[in-house]
């Protein structure tokens, strides 16, 4: 896993969609971009593929119990690049159901503050 980090800029927006599952429907170019996946690649594989292993369990427990619940979900992820870099997002998990009764989640995601990277670092580093 390499120590690079991808920034996202101000104005990043990263979005995805998958099913209650967690399978990946959609994502925009953005996502694909810095996961360094091409759409192709990411369309039905687990949403987990830029999950970074400094991700504590703990973290996407909450997330998953939360949506759900029925509720969106806000918190602060690292994510790995194909290439094993990584980036931080602050990512809000919304549920929904398609008008054809389907449910899933779609994510929206911005750039993390860098103080707000440090504060979760700290804290990730202490969960299970």
């Amino acid at each position: 896993m390499s120590s690079q980090e991808s920034k996202l800029s101000l104005d990043s927006f990263l979005l995805s969609e998958t099913d209650e599952k967690g399978i990946i429907r959609f994502a925009n170019d953005e996502f694909c971009k810095f996961a360094e996946y091409k759409l192709e690649e990411l369309i039905g594989q687990p949403h987990n593929i830029v999950r970074h292993p400094d991700m504590p369990k703990a973290a996407f427990k909450d997330l998953w119990e939360t949506i759900k619940s029925g509720k969106p979900w806000k918190g602060f992820v690292k994510n790995k690049t194909k290439s094993g870099k990584y980036y931080w997002v602050f990512a809000t998990v919304f549920p929904f159901v398609s008008c054809d009764g389907s449910k899933g989640y779609i994510s929206c995601r911005r750039m993390a503050a860098q103080s707000e990277i440090e504060k979760y670092e700290n804290i990730y580093k202490t969960m299970k």
